[in-house]
């Protein structure tokens, strides 16, 4: 089911230079497997901006800051994104309780957008026993 929604948008230009700025950024901002994904295309940067929107968009879709480190953003052997939260991040999204995350990215040159939803657990049977109706 459903709980909440959260979409960011960067500009990759501005992405750019603050990485150009401030190299420390990736490795404060994103984990090695991030790193290492980005840095094998020919222009990294609207790759890493769109990770960063899809931790951003997490972020809103949680309603609370993530720590950046414990948000990933995998991509599957199909090339498909997903979102691994781990740590804290995953306590206050309520991973331990069965809820997870839907992710789209997508970058042009200007911008890279990312949308994520967080997705409760179905309840079952049992949870609406005793209840009338």
């Amino acid at each position: 089911m459903l709980t909440s929604l959260g979409v960011d948008i960067v500009e990759v230009g501005r992405f750019r230079q603050a990485l150009a700025r401030r190299p420390q950024l990736k490795e404060r901002l994103f984990t090695v497997r991030e790193r290492e994904y980005c840095d094998h295309h020919k222009d990294p940067a609207p790759h890493y901006a769109a990770r960063f929107a899809a931790k951003e968009a997490a972020a809103k879709a949680v309603g609370r800051h993530l720590r950046w480190q414990e948000v990933e953003v995998v991509t599957e052997r199909n090339g498909a994104p997903s979102l691994s939260v781990a740590g804290d991040s995953a306590h206050w999204a309520d991973v331990a309780h069965g809820a997870r995350f839907l992710i789209s990215l997508s970058h042009s040159e200007e911008h890279a957008v990312a949308v994520v939803a967080l997705l409760s657990p179905e309840p079952s049977a049992t949870d609406n026993e005793g209840v009338a109706g």
